[in-house]
């Protein structure tokens, strides 16, 4: 039970972080009615977890490596609290 409950916010989370990828490189009008809160809950949503990856390793040649890294970091999570559980 508590697994499947990690796995659905992994996969909310893994959606959401795609959005954003997806979202920064066609960059929406922000002021579409439909597309702009979307983005904007979805970079609200995102940000505190990319911001301080961002900090420590900012973009290069840019290239935004900290959804790649967050990525990454929530796998592991998974993997560690799924086995805890």
């Amino acid at each position: 039970m508590i697994a499947s409950i990690i796995n659905l916010i992994y996969y909310i989370f893994i959606i959401l972080l795609l959005a954003r990828v997806v979202f920064s490189w066609i960059r929406p009008d922000p002021y579409h009615p439909t597309w702009g809160p979307l983005m904007r809950l979805v970079f609200q949503i995102t940000e505190p977890i990319l911001a301080p990856v961002r900090r420590i390793l900012p973009p290069m040649g840019g290239l935004d490596l900290s959804p790649l890294i967050v990525w990454v970091a929530a796998s592991f999570a998974r993997t560690a609290l799924i086995s805890i559980f």
